[in-house]
């Protein structure tokens, strides 16, 4: 027996499943396989995953920043905590954002990000001097 012949017949076993490689019985049962997948899926939910846009990443930070204030609870505790350092970090990013993004965001996108800090900026203030 050649080393060939042991190497052959041990590990992994790869199937072509394109409808070129697949005889017409094959083809249609992996048609009928894939149109039940498909059906399976619920209508409401969405194929692709979810798309991230600057906006997104802005309210992101920013709900990050809110948690730290004690404005969301933690979901798992269901307690608020105050993390002062961490807002003043979010907002020195979301102002480095501005800084680094200025005129090359739309209308919308500004006018979020401006207002967006300047509310964190108004909540830090406050729970500062408490």
């Amino acid at each position: 027996m050649s080393d060939e012949e042991e190497i052959e017949g041990e590990g992994f076993v790869f199937k072509d499943s394109r409808s070129s490689q697949l005889s017409e019985d094959e083809a249609e049962s992996h048609d009928t396989q894939s149109e039940a997948q498909q059906a399976a899926a619920p209508q409401g939910q969405a194929q692709q995953p979810f798309q991230i846009d600057f906006s997104t990443f802005i309210m992101s930070l920013t709900s990050s920043a809110f948690y730290h204030l004690g404005d969301i609870a933690d979901p798992e505790t269901g307690k608020t905590e105050t993390n002062l350092p961490a807002v003043q970090q979010t907002i020195d990013m979301l102002i480095m954002l501005r800084e680094k993004t200025q005129n090359n965001l739309t209308e919308e996108e500004a006018k979020l990000l401006e207002q967006l800090v300047y509310e964190l900026q108004m909540k830090f203030v406050a729970k500062s001097k408490k």
